[in-house]
């Protein structure tokens, strides 16, 4: 599912207009994106978690290169 199949879910869902249901996905995942920048953690109960985490540096490879 992408954005815009979200965004057509939440519409029909919700009985919102898609204009609607964009500004109020927008809004949650604007608010999600915040918290997380902020370097919080998300928990959304019955759905997930969302956390930002440090990790390693990797070398890349050029798969065109051998």
């Amino acid at each position: 599912m992408n954005k815009s199949e979200l965004i057509d879910a939440v519409a029909s869902e919700a009985d919102l207009s898609k204009a609607d249901a964009t500004r109020a996905t927008d809004a949650v995942l604007d608010s999600i994106i915040a918290t997380l920048g902020k370097g919080d953690q998300v928990n959304l109960v019955g759905f997930g978690t969302f956390n930002v985490r440090e990790r390693a540096a990797r070398t890349g490879r050029n798969p065109h290169v051998n």
